[in-house]
């Protein structure tokens, strides 16, 4: 086999592979909803300009 039609096979059986891995995630992994909430120090919103 040549070795650039090798290579061409090698990179799409990893694209396969890579794509095979994303839709498995798509399909079996459910995200966590939760609510989130974060502290803002009043010193962030209002800086005091010098």
């Amino acid at each position: 086999m040549p070795t650039l039609f090798r290579f061409v096979v090698i990179l799409a059986i990893l694209a396969g592979i890579a794509y095979g891995t994303m839709f498995a995630l798509v399909m079996f992994v459910e995200p966590r909803k939760a609510e989130m909430s974060v502290r803002i120090p009043p010193e962030k919103l209002n800086p005091k300009k010098s």
